[in-house]
């Protein structure tokens, strides 16, 4: 299951909860008041515990790192006889297409 769909679960858990919370207290019934709080409470556990598992962005140390070895590389390939400019517009050129994916 992706973020997006258990963050429209969660949504809709929360919309449905407030709605039961409201209907259980007008009706006095504690019982359902406390079960529609719970179940929204732990909505929104799994939704807190999700999104911090979930973390799209690199460590700035692994950013470091790659980029150290990418320059490396282009390094190499500059050394080897290959035109400077043309070899920082490929890479250019991947690293834009990278982030369109």
């Amino acid at each position: 299951m992706t973020l997006k769909a258990l963050r429209t679960i969660c949504a809709a858990v929360f919309v449905c909860g407030i709605a039961g919370l409201i209907i259980s207290s007008v009706l006095d019934n504690n019982g359902a008041v406390l079960t529609v709080g719970l179940v929204t409470v732990v909505a929104a556990v799994s939704l807190l515990a999700a999104s911090a598992v979930v973390r799209r962005e690199p460590i700035d140390a692994f950013e470091e790192a790659d980029a150290e070895r990418l320059e490396s590389s282009v390094q190499l390939l500059v050394e080897a006889g290959a035109p400077e400019t043309d070899v920082r517009n490929l890479v250019r050129e991947a690293m834009r297409l990278g982030r369109r994916a």
